[in-house]
């Protein structure tokens, strides 16, 4: 344990489903009679997976299963996953805030935790007292809290406010103050929630580099929960993934993103098994990766089956964002020979031009004197584009992602 700050053993949740009624205290009293005579909580055996998508036939739920995980002082650890999926829970255990069913967890320092707006904050006292409240609760004297105190104030941006009651606040001023708090009182180990989607970009910017800093730095230890990916890949080195309450992956976090992307993604191929009459069509469509880093090309492998021999093919190549606006496309002409069969190619396209986000990919055959149409692929298949870089990159780009541009050169290798 002495280079752990966090060791996480067999944890396990359940929670009872519906209206506790009547029969709570018979099961209470069924579990301390079991406790008593030195045998197992009976209930333990009826849980039964967290899949919030269906409905089950036990009253009793695993909201956590099993998990296990580590993590070293002065790392930042990731935790991913689809909603349900058991983050918050997770946390709630960390932060003490309620107890594991099973397994136990093994915690070296102060830990200051930021689950949802307003964590820890009372809604009458002002945003002053609260600063205070909340160090004391943390261990802090009130000369270490005087000496952080403008600091925080200046960071939060909410100065002017700082004698109201924060019941006051809107929610964005409510975290702005909240992570504030957290980050300048020096714990050991923050828990930060996705309590920083309620702020502005700005802010949001500004909160990731205060973790980057506490964490390199100054050698504290960092439990990050987001949907962001952008934000998990810039802030993370490594990463846990649930699913319906157990662990799926543990591991470097761009392995860990593809994975949550697996998880979560809606279709990255597309396949036609049906082409009725058509005599050139493209038979499949599949994006190589889920998720791809900026400044590396998107791969996608095509087959392209043709009953005839065919040249002067041109392809057409475009890319949508998730409103199936158009924002980039590209016409290669003689770009393809096809040959009676299935005909494979690998397509590498640019994404230097390209803001993070949701695209689809769009793809078009046609002869390349008539412009008759062969097939057309439009809207499929999706993959996403992250950012590893700082935020300030994008300014560098394109600022908008609407209206038509030119894709760059499309490499086109046959296989």
């Amino acid at each position: 344990m002495s280079d752990l700050a966090i060791q996480v053993e067999n944890i396990s949740k359940q929670y009872r489903l519906g209206q506790v009624g009547r029969k709570s205290i018979a099961h209470d009293f069924n579990r301390w009679w079991h406790t008593i005579r030195g045998k197992e909580d009976p209930y333990l055996k009826i849980g039964q997976e967290n899949d919030r998508t269906t409905k089950g036939s036990s009253e009793y739920v695993w909201a956590l299963q099993d998990i296990n995980f580590d993590v070293n002082h002065g790392e930042v650890l990731g935790i991913i996953g689809r909603n349900g999926a058991g983050k918050s829970t997770m946390l709630k255990i960390l932060s003490k805030v309620t107890s594991p069913t099973k397994g136990q967890i093994k915690i070296k320092g102060r830990i200051a935790s930021l689950l949802e707006v307003g964590t820890g904050f009372h809604p009458d006292l002002s945003g002053r007292d609260n600063i205070y409240l909340n160090g004391a609760i943390l261990g802090m004297t009130k000369k270490e809290i005087t000496s952080k105190f403008d600091e925080m104030v200046d960071f939060a941006g909410v100065e002017r406010y700082i004698d109201t009651p924060v019941k006051r606040y809107s929610s964005g001023m409510y975290v702005r103050l909240a992570f504030a708090v957290a980050a300048h009182l020096e714990p050991e180990i923050l828990i930060v929630d996705e309590v920083l989607a309620v702020g502005d970009a700005e802010f949001q910017k500004k909160c990731l580099g205060k973790m980057k800093d506490v964490s390199e730095k100054q050698g504290r230890t960092i439990l990050f929960v987001s949907h962001n990916m952008d934000a998990v890949l810039n802030l993370t080195n490594r990463c846990v993934v649930l699913a319906n309450g157990k662990v799926t992956y543990i591991g470097k976090t761009a392995s860990a993103v593809e994975r949550y992307l697996t998880l979560t993604s809606r279709s990255c191929s597309y396949t036609n098994n049906n082409p009725g009459s058509k005599n050139v069509y493209f038979a499949e469509i599949t994006a190589s990766e889920l998720g791809y880093i900026f400044n590396e090309p998107v791969i996608f492998e095509i087959n392209i089956h043709s009953n005839q021999h065919v040249k002067n093919v041109a392809l057409g190549i475009g890319i949508h964002n998730l409103f199936n606006e158009s924002i980039a496309n590209t016409i290669i002409e003689n770009a393809l020979t096809l040959v009676p069969g299935d005909n494979r190619f690998t397509i590498s396209i640019p994404s230097h031009n390209l803001v993070p986000g949701d695209y689809k990919g769009a793809f078009a055959l046609a002869t390349e004197k008539t412009w008759e149409f062969f097939d057309t692929v439009l809207e499929e298949p999706s993959f996403k584009l992250f950012n590893d870089k700082d935020d300030s990159m994008l300014l560098s780009r394109w600022n908008t992602n609407f209206g038509y541009h030119t894709l760059p050169k499309v490499n086109i290798i046959p296989k």
